[in-house]
């Protein structure tokens, strides 16, 4: 089964987006699942994980109702209060309680730097590696990527997503690039690392002026780093609708992948996500 790991919906009626603004352009309003649905039926994928966009339970809810009458959304990545054990404690019961949620994500990009790894936030990310949902880790820069083994020395059991690679510097300077890959490459020496090849888009100059042949050295340090069977394909809608559009992004990445063998393919295409995000995908294509 073809997976998608990383999309959004949200409704700015129902939950606060505090990064929303103007510069969105023509996402800067609610989004809703069904916009995308059809291209991702017409392109065969048979499964998707919806990722928070808020940090507050309005915009979690909103996916789970999303979830609940969608059948091509497979897994929730959720919002929790990492920042109040008491809290978490109870939210994460919560969750647990809905089979369809599979991890937790905070808008760490929109913190200051290094917030996850402040003393007071070693209980509620051992809460969260002990509930055993996976966390995703969204950046605004790939500094940022230095934080995580730190993380992961104070919380060995966390199992992480990296969303979008980190961000890496494509269109950017080689000197960036080998910055990026160090950094990435640190992370990566955990086995219990994973990243997505998702929301690769342009760091320099306009959002949507990457090319085929501008994503392939990266995909490759991924695939260098981390191996098919820890990368995961995500679409990033609908922020991919501001770099050209989701079959753009999906018709690059396939002709990337084409050549790689065809486990390598479906690992990055489904399996990964399948395993990571613990998708039941037996009996289905």
């Amino acid at each position: 089964m073809i997976i998608d790991a990383h999309q959004h919906v949200w409704d700015i009626d129902r939950a606060r987006y505090d990064w929303m603004g103007s510069g969105l352009g023509e996402i800067n309003r609610t989004v809703e699942f069904h916009e995308l649905a059809p291209t991702l039926e017409r392109l065969g994928v048979g499964g998707t994980v919806l990722v928070q966009a808020a940090d507050n339970a309005a915009d979690t809810d909103l996916m789970l109702d999303v979830a609940s009458r969608e059948p091509l959304v497979r897994a929730v990545v959720a919002w929790a209060p990492l920042d109040d054990p008491a809290a978490l404690e109870a939210r994460l019961e919560w969750l647990l309680a809905r089979p369809v949620v599979a991890g937790v994500r905070v808008l760490v990009h929109e913190r200051k730097p290094r917030w996850l790894e402040r003393p007071d936030m070693d209980r509620g990310l051992t809460l969260l590696a002990e509930s055993g949902l996976a966390f995703d880790f969204p950046t605004s820069g790939f500094a940022a990527l230095a934080e995580l083994p730190r993380i992961e020395a104070r919380h060995p059991g966390l199992r992480v997503v990296i969303d979008h690679l980190g961000k890496p510097p494509i269109g950017g300077t080689s000197d960036d690039r080998a910055v990026w890959r160090r950094l990435l490459a640190v992370a990566a020496a955990n086995p219990l690392m994973h990243a997505k090849l998702s929301g690769l888009y342009s760091s320099v100059g306009p959002v949507g002026s990457w090319t085929v042949e501008g994503l392939r050295p990266f995909v490759y340090d991924a695939l260098d780093l981390f191996g098919a069977d820890r990368l995961m394909y995500g679409g990033d809608w609908p922020l991919a609708l501001l770099a050209g559009g989701y079959e753009r992004m999906w018709d690059a990445l396939q002709t990337v992948l084409a050549e790689l063998s065809a486990h390598e393919r479906d690992a990055i295409l489904g399996g990964t996500a399948a395993h990571f995000y613990r998708i039941d995908t037996s009996g289905e294509s």
